[in-house]
């Protein structure tokens, strides 16, 4: 076990036989850790699994690996989080994990696509069906209509009632994480960036801890600031849409106008920070690239009160509508333990009472911060509406108090001399708290410093699965509100 800010040798992780592997990791979970990661990696020349589990709640992190075969025994039965990083090792190295109740593809890719074994593509597939008089099927997608990524939905219904979803996504699989192991460490931060494009602060910053945990470097305080005030003001951004979003599909028309304006003011103040409404390029390894001065930040902290007051008042008439709260209540609810089962993430656990929050957990540093995890208990759509207006508070004066304590301190190096090779031999996680969970990142060097591994975990890989369960027992006409409620993404998926 180790510290979660911890490198540690790779080659210092014990190695488990198959059998021992699999145990390890289903007993795990069942004492409350969580898997983080579970993939494989080239080392020495041989293919291993590598699974990393978090202590929750905690600060340890554990690790061990195995030497496979051509298949192991599979562990979703016991271990449900576990389904969908076992089906992606099967897609991306051939391991064939035995006993798998559904064994479909993560992703599509073209058959013999590099080292790849072939998979099908996304006509060639099969999906779950309920037989039944009266019972039908209803396709949505992948194509959609506006400007949107491709994902399938397929609904099978008892009438108007969902009795089950399934969600097939990986139209447009890019390959980031093969990217990311070939491209030069200076070019690799705008790979980063466009993971999820509506969370490039929090892949950035993932990104740019793994390699300063990486080489033990640690940022100034003052860069460390600008980093959590561009994260706060991505949340704000984008819970801001969200809820003007579920505002409108509940037709309530006044949240819904005024959110799509109030969501550019908070994005027109990261854009003051580095010149991107998105907050790229303000990152890098060691810091940032852009600092903020004194008079930067007494500038910007009018405007922030200002978008916050007008936000707040917005979310308050919705609140009090009791047309919007009889639609929200009870719809789409999500279990406590189906959410613990799934290791979901983010909002969407928060709103089934997991207090699970990486900026508590897992904190980037030791400075003082004024959040706090925010949680309710039913697991429905208004949970998880009242999850996200509760963090807007949070993240305004989290971001009130960093442009505060920007403008009122001396100013100093905001970046640091940053090495362009890696470390050999090692193992390094970064737990970052975006938007919409839990962001993680995975990098294992061989012993030549060049990746082994690096893998990537947006929250939606763990939260789309929670939103087919939601839906079960449901109207088909409330899937628009809960996949809003939800609002997972398709491209951090379809890496």
């Amino acid at each position: 076990m180790f510290h979660y800010s911890e490198s540690v040798p790779y080659s210092s992780i014990r190695i488990l036989e198959q059998e021992t592997f699999s145990a390890s990791i289903i007993e795990n979970c069942r004492k409350g850790w969580r898997l983080l990661g579970l993939f494989n990696a080239v080392f020495s020349g041989r293919q291993e699994l590598v699974c990393v589990l978090a202590e929750d709640p905690g600060v340890l992190l554990d690790a061990f690996r195995c030497i496979p075969g051509k298949s192991i025994r599979s562990i979703t039965p016991d271990c449900p989080q576990a389904h969908l990083f076992e089906r992606e090792i099967y897609e991306q190295c051939g391991i064939h994990p035995q006993g798998h109740p559904w064994l479909k593809p993560v992703r599509f890719c073209p058959a013999g696509h590099r080292d790849r074994t072939a998979r099908p593509g996304p006509a060639q597939t099969g999906y779950y069906r309920i037989e039944g008089a009266e019972v039908h099927e209803v396709a949505v997608g992948p194509i959609h209509a506006g400007v949107i990524e491709p994902g399938h939905f397929r609904f099978q219904c008892y009438g108007e009632n969902v009795m089950h979803l399934e969600i097939q996504l990986g139209f447009q699989h890019r390959d980031a994480e093969y990217c990311l192991k070939k491209a030069p460490l200076v070019s690799a931060l705008p790979l980063v960036e466009n993971i999820a494009g509506d969370t490039a602060v929090g892949h950035a910053t993932a990104y740019c801890v793994l390699l300063e945990r990486l080489h033990s470097v640690k940022v100034t305080r003052r860069a460390f600031l600008i980093r959590r005030l561009a994260l706060e003001l991505e949340r704000l951004a984008n819970h801001t849409r969200d809820l003007g979003a579920i505002a409108g599909d509940t037709g309530f028309l006044p949240t819904s106008a005024w959110n799509g304006r109030i969501t550019g003011d908070f994005l027109n103040i990261t854009a003051e920070l580095c010149g991107s409404r998105f907050g790229r390029n303000l990152l890098c390894p060691g810091g940032v690239k852009w600092p903020v001065d004194k008079n930067l930040a007494e500038k910007l902290l009018p405007k922030l009160r200002a978008a916050y007051r007008d936000v707040s008042g917005s979310v308050d008439v919705m609140m009090q509508s009791s047309t919007v709260l009889g639609r929200l209540t009870g719809t789409g609810r999500l279990s406590k333990q189906a959410a613990l089962d799934l290791g979901i993430v983010g909002p969407a656990a928060r709103a089934c009472g997991i207090a699970c929050d990486a900026r508590r957990d897992r904190p980037l540093s030791d400075i003082d911060s004024v959040i706090q995890t925010r949680t309710r208990e039913t697991g429905d759509v208004l949970a998880r509406t009242l999850v996200r207006a509760d963090e807007l508070n949070d993240s305004f004066a989290s971001a009130e108090n960093d442009l505060i304590l920007l403008y009122g301190e001396r100013d100093e190096k905001t970046s640091a001399e940053f090495p362009d090779t890696l470390l050999p031999d090692r193992l390094t996680v970064a737990q970052v708290e975006g938007w919409r969970g839990e962001i993680c990142h995975i990098g294992i060097t061989d012993e030549q410093g060049q990746w082994a591994a690096y893998k990537i975990y947006d929250p939606s890989f763990h939260n789309w699965q929670g939103l087919a369960m939601a839906l079960r027992g449901e109207q088909i006409s409330d899937f628009p509100l809960c996949n809003k409620s939800f609002n997972l993404s398709y491209c951090g998926h379809d890496l």
